[in-house]
């Protein structure tokens, strides 16, 4: 409708071609039987990894180093298949293997970036606990010296590839403030508990992890991670992914309205026919053009290191919640068969109550920009 492509460049579009391809081979003929069953396709990080998507956006140690906008395009893409399976390259890419590239030695960088770009090794981020989601300064974990080491005590919730990944960056308040770790997973006293019975996200893992005593070289924590700028810096990272996936959701869903809306025949001729069936294509393709526009603008923002993190959080709180709208008004031009997983919209929408959630709620983005407007936290 406003010609967004044309805001794009040729490489750009070759390159969210590539990405549909997969999208439209790999994960759209299989996401309803993957999301029925509540299965992860753990074979499908390699097939990423060869793919170029795992830490795309970092440079070095084996890292494809592109540009954010491709980036973004590509969590587009990947969350018009399934947010689940965004959420894996999120993960993966845009939280723990940020923590390391970031605030890890060279060692460990070498270690397992090279890994982790392929799929081969597979790592997890451990932030939100139980108790502290929203508010991690309250974070309970904690690591205690332990001769030339560390000791860790504690439980995180809702961490995602825990149960099936390899290393864990793991955040917990030491007497120096808050620290990263990298935790092995099958170190003695790690535990990860899938978390079942999910009405969202239910092709993806997330996790309870308790730590008990899990013992760790001194060398095992990230040398340039001090206080919650750390973890902070890894989530902007994933919220930026989110501005665009989100929209890849909506995208995906207004088209399935769309095309059967032109095929539904009721009352002699097709939905699409009805003015109120116009009215809910038009206001979803409004907020689809809107919000793709945005993502495209921080993306461009974001590639000439300007963006700032109030303006993700504008992107992040406007696209989710736009997106959710949009699937659920798909939905009703869909009707009863809009309830079955043969149709696309409201697995979208049940998952955008997670994506809507994770990476900071409505209310805390919102209390981000009437901070940033105001200059009056209102968090407390």
């Amino acid at each position: 409708m406003l010609d967004l492509d044309g805001l794009l460049s040729a490489e750009e579009l070759a390159w969210r071609a590539t990405v549909r391809a997969f999208v439209d081979r790999r994960i759209k003929p299989n996401i309803a039987r993957w999301y029925e069953d509540a299965h992860f396709p753990v074979e499908i990080a390699r097939e990423m990894g060869e793919a170029g998507f795992l830490g795309m956006h970092l440079h070095g140690y084996g890292c494809p180093g592109r540009s954010a906008v491709e980036y973004g395009l590509t969590a587009m893409e990947l969350e018009a298949g399934d947010s689940g399976l965004r959420t894996f390259v999120s993960v993966q890419g845009s939280l723990t293997m940020t923590a390391i590239h970031r605030w890890g030695s060279e060692e460990q960088k070498n270690t397992y970036l090279p890994g982790m770009a392929s799929g081969e090794i597979i790592g997890c981020f451990g932030l939100t606990e139980p108790t502290a989601g929203s508010d991690p300064a309250s974070m309970q974990t904690t690591a205690t010296r332990d001769g030339d080491g560390w000791l860790l005590n504690g439980a995180k919730r809702w961490i995602g590839l825990a149960s099936i990944a390899h290393v864990a960056v793991i955040w917990a308040a030491t007497d120096e403030g808050i620290r990263g770790f990298l935790v092995p997973t099958d170190a003695p006293g790690f535990v990860a508990t899938p978390i079942e019975r999910k009405l969202s996200m239910r092709a993806s893992v997330q996790c309870d992890i308790a730590l008990t005593d899990v013992r760790l070289p001194a060398d095992a924590i990230l040398p340039g991670a001090a206080g919650l700028r750390g973890p902070f810096t890894c989530l902007n990272e994933a919220r930026y992914g989110i501005i665009w996936g989100a929209m890849g959701a909506a995208r995906d869903s207004y088209e399935a309205a769309l095309a059967y809306a032109q095929e539904r025949l009721q009352f002699d001729k097709p939905l699409a026919a009805y003015q109120l069936t116009q009215q809910k294509l038009v206001d979803m393709l409004l907020e689809i053009q809107k919000g793709t526009l945005l993502a495209i603008h921080l993306g461009r923002l974001k590639d000439a290191e300007a963006l700032q993190p109030a303006q993700i959080s504008v992107g992040k709180l406007n696209n989710c919640r736009e997106a959710i709208e949009i699937c659920r008004q798909a939905r009703t031009v869909l009707g009863g068969n809009g309830i079955t997983l043969d149709h696309a919209p409201l697995r979208h929408a049940n998952n955008l109550e997670s994506v809507r959630t994770y990476e900071g709620t409505d209310e805390v983005h919102t209390l981000i920009l009437g901070n940033h407007i105001t200059g009056r936290p209102a968090f407390r």
